[in-house]
């Protein structure tokens, strides 16, 4: 790591010249390439799967994405004649539009359906030449306008649909430069620099925009989600802006020991540029983790994020050190150059807040850890009640046309209309067909079911198909338990006498199955990123006691973070006031990526803190010592990098998009409880508490397992002159 940082120093503007071509170079190629992202959440081998294949393979002339316009009258009848000549008009003209398939409207033989009971809601079908991931915005935004034209003071009109969807995507991106002005000026305030406080900034900006850029093409050879550059883009701000305030830091504490710029910026890559590589080795390891799973879907959602990660923390043992050596001795700030100047190289002891705190803590360690455990077991208490499931268009911020379009076809024509299920059957003789043909009569028989299509079938007549309107909403637990009720023993009892085998699709019954697979397989993913991550501390710090304290402490973050977002986003708490739509269910991906996400994020002030305490642990043997001094030397710059890593992530609620909310106060809860609750008072408590068992590795273990190093052993033995041992500052970060 030395030799990397004395090359990065002496040839500092090639160093920032590569980095600049690669950021200009894979951002051309993106816009070359264009995006190619998928939210194909499907699972192979699950019924709602086969469903789906099936109607694919039966009926794909059916067109592209489908989508409604629905209009509702404030008095009279939606069937009355200015109303209907208004519509048909409209409706007309958005057939002629670019990328339009078909329109079909409720004013014709077959259209009586899509007029509501009492007459005053209707809608129109909208199909178009393509999936909504590939539809232009203007094609989508041309037919809202043209629609929404026709509304008046006595006549609503809203659209609902994925392709009008897009139309509502934020298209700037203020959520990023809100976190990045906040980071900003935290840093100043760290610093006292304005040079120091913008490299960061630059660091993570470049790390994070080539990497945005290779998501961008990554999608054209895997699959990846819509939303892996957002979510790429929120972790590789938030630790690409902490990995280098660390190195930042730590170079700031060399120049003021009296080094020079080349040999300052040499050892914070040799002492906390080793940390941060391994650090971010725990977080690529925690996101790949996803990879135990076999889900396409999550596979492009893991490499994505790794490379963020791999990105930001290259960028910050490289192009940061070539930076460094730019602004010289400006990493101060004046005041501090002034002092330098004039007395020389002074000791630091650790003083103020810190160093109180670090004593009080030693001084009570049973009561704060039993308030520190309470808080966290207050916090996961939600979590109890979490639902996986579907979130539509019916929990978007009650403004948007999708919300309206949602609420005026639950209101004409019943919740269940927003997500129908598909009923798919191959047909292999009579018998089969004559079994379709009963299946209409008998799933109207059935509770939970609000009416039935009849019976469709493809071209040579070999598939069947019909749709079934639950009468609760998508997302609904009814609507779940009619899905299993189908599967189970309706259409079981249906088919007997007959090869007939009926497969349940559609939203609720794809995202059902999903969820299963997720619930299913996440004690092994959870068991594999905590057996990785206990292995790597294992390694990093010769002990048994601190892998599985960071175990343990990493799953109660995990488990007060996800109570806050069942809080939020289940419950509904302050959700519509914070613009992010109604209550409704977590995402079914939501819990693998965020644990992967967390856990390695947690893992960052884990090592952190523990390293400097691990650092006096070998040189004085004494525990109380070794958790005192680290607390108080560690715990003002893990704050400092908490508080930007949290108004980071928060920033990203202001993005608009339901999923990227969840992510962005999820990981903001859990850095806020990671860094004031768990690293600065339960671990030191409970560090307190078990004395020298903390560092103890049975002998046998201790001569089998590989030695690594967080921190070059060199830098370890270094002594700073005319410094007392008990106050030296040569450790990992101030």
């Amino acid at each position: 790591m030395a030799a990397l940082a004395r090359w990065c120093v002496r040839h500092r503007l090639v160093a920032v010249l590569l980095w600049l071509l690669a950021l200009g170079a894979t951002t051309t190629a993106a816009a070359v390439a264009g995006s190619a992202y998928s939210n194909d959440y499907e699972v192979p081998g699950t019924e709602s799967g086969r469903a789906s294949t099936l109607l694919d393979a039966a009926f794909h002339g059916r067109g592209g994405d489908t989508d409604s316009v629905v209009w509702h009258t404030h008095s009279g009848s939606v069937r009355d004649s200015a109303v209907r000549q208004q519509l048909e008009r409209t409706l007309a003209q958005v057939a002629k539009l670019p990328g339009v398939a078909s329109v079909a409207g409720p004013y014709g033989a077959e259209g009586a359906a899509q007029i509501s009971a009492d007459g005053r809601t209707a809608y129109a079908t909208v199909t178009f030449d393509e999936q909504a991931d590939d539809i232009p915005k203007a094609q989508a935004k041309a037919v809202v306008d043209t629609a929404g034209a026709a509304a008046s003071d006595s006549l609503d009109v809203e659209l609902g649909g994925s392709a009008v969807g897009l139309t509502e995507a934020p298209s700037a991106h203020l959520s990023e430069a809100v976190g990045v002005v906040v980071a900003a000026v935290v840093l100043f305030l760290a610093f006292g620099s304005f040079a120091a406080s913008l490299l960061p900034i630059a660091t993570a900006l470049v790390g994070v925009g080539t990497a945005y850029a290779g998501i961008g093409l990554l999608g054209h050879v895997m699959t990846v989600a819509d939303f892996a550059p957002m979510l790429g883009m929120l972790v590789g701000l938030g630790v690409g802006i902490d990995y280098a305030l660390f190195i930042v830091t730590r170079h700031r504490r060399a120049l003021r020991q009296g080094m020079g710029v080349e040999e300052a910026a040499r050892t914070a890559v040799a002492t906390t540029g080793r940390a941060v590589v391994f650090a971010g080795a725990t977080v690529c390891i925690a996101l790949l983790g996803m990879l135990v799973l076999r889900l396409g879907f999550l596979n492009g959602v893991a490499v994505a994020a790794s490379l963020t990660v791999v990105l930001t923390v290259a960028a910050s043992v490289t192009l940061l050190p070539a930076l460094l050596s730019f602004i010289g001795m400006r990493a101060l700030s004046r005041r501090e150059r002034q002092g330098l100047a004039e007395h020389g190289p002074q000791p630091e002891p650790p003083t103020g807040f810190a160093a109180r705190w670090a004593a009080f803590v030693e001084r009570h360690p049973k009561l704060l850890g039993v308030i520190a455990t309470a808080v966290m077991l207050v916090l996961a208490l939600p979590a109890l009640s979490l639902h996986l499931g579907t979130s539509d268009q019916g929990n978007n911020p009650a403004k948007s046309t999708t919300r309206k379009a949602y609420d005026l076809l639950a209101d004409g024509f019943g919740p269940g209309v927003n997500g129908p299920l598909a009923v798919v059957a191959e047909l292999e003789g009579p018998g089969d067909r004559l079994a379709m043909e009963r299946l209409p009569d008998v799933l109207r028989a059935t509770g939970g079911v609000a009416s039935v299509s009849p019976v469709t079938y493809n071209g040579s007549g070999s598939t069947a198909v019909l749709t079934v309107v639950p009468d609760s909403a998508p997302q609904s637990q009814r609507t779940s338990d009619l899905v299993d009720r189908l599967r189970h023993e309706v259409l079981p009892a249906a088919e007997r006498g007959s090869s007939l085998k009926a497969q349940v699709g559609g939203v609720t019954a794809g995202y059902d199955d999903f969820a299963a697979i997720i619930v299913g397989k996440l004690p092994l993913f959870v068991g594999v990123v905590i057996a990785l991550g206990c292995v790597l501390l294992l390694l990093a710090f010769r002990s048994i006691g601190i892998p599985l304290k960071a175990a343990a402490m990493n799953v109660a973050a995990v488990a007060s973070a996800f109570g806050i977002v069942v809080a939020v986003f289940q419950w509904g708490w302050g959700s519509e006031l914070m613009g992010l739509g109604r209550s409704g269910p977590i995402e079914p991906f939501l819990p693998v990526i965020m644990v992967s996400v967390l856990f390695g994020l947690s893992m960052d002030y884990q090592v952190f803190l523990v390293s400097r305490m691990y650092e006096e642990w070998l040189e004085t043997r004494d525990n109380r010592r070794a958790v005192r001094v680290g607390l108080a030397e560690t715990s003002r710059v893990i704050n400092s990098a908490a508080v930007i890593m949290i108004s980071v992530f928060l920033a990203f609620v202001l993005s608009g998009d339901r999923v990227i909310a969840m992510f962005g106060i999820a990981l903001a809860a859990a850095v806020a409880l990671d860094a004031f609750v768990l690293r600065t008072l339960l671990v030191p408590a409970l560090m307190h508490l078990l004395g020298g068992a903390n560092w103890w590795l049975p002998a046998w273990l201790d001569r089998r397992l590989p030695r690594i190093s967080i921190e070059a052993p060199e830098c370890r033995r270094a002594k700073i002159p005319e410094q007392p041992a008990a106050d030296r500052a040569d450790q990992l970060v101030p």
